[in-house]
């Protein structure tokens, strides 16, 4: 990355296609309305009707956050990780790992990353989130375009490194 680059030209984004949205917002969707017909009709007592309700209901509400969640996207910079919305995901100066390997506990398609401080809670489901000092990017997000941003980060953190 040369010195010279523009600090707010983008580099890499990473956003859901609209296929992709569709397909994890009607799964969700579909989930909350069968467990809802099935609290209705045939339940072996109140507390697993209320039971059913309230997964019903969660599951309606996490389609509803995914499905405005995934209208945004992800933009790295020479800065860092941004929202499409502005919300700032991290500086590349607080970056300390970066994982993507096979068996990292990260979303589908993504990738996990811990930063030197700790930020505040911060959940966009199916495109990233943040507990503590760990931010995780994916989820319905297509891995080639996580990928593509995995390896100008880690050649951005090479370079930080070195200079």
């Amino acid at each position: 990355m040369s010195s010279q680059m523009d600090r707010g030209e983008i580099l890499a984004t990473v956003e859901a296609s609209p296929a992709r949205r569709v397909i994890g917002v009607g799964m969700l969707v579909v989930l909350g309305l069968v467990l809802l017909y099935l609290s209705m009709i045939s339940t072996p007592g109140l507390a697993w009707q209320g039971f059913l309700l309230l997964v019903a209901g969660g599951a309606l509400w996490m389609g509803y956050r995914m499905w405005h969640a995934t209208a945004h996207r992800i933009e790295l910079t020479a800065e860092g990780l941004r929202c499409s919305d502005g919300t700032e995901i991290i500086r590349i100066s607080d970056l300390q790992h970066l994982d993507r390997g096979f068996f990292a506990f990260k979303p589908s398609n993504g990738f996990l990353m811990r930063s030197k401080t700790a930020g505040d809670k911060c959940w966009y489901p199916g495109l990233w989130w943040r507990l503590g000092r760990r931010i995780g990017v994916g989820g319905v997000t297509p891995g080639s375009q996580t990928k593509t941003m995995t390896e100008i980060l880690a050649a951005m953190m090479v370079e930080r490194d070195a200079g």
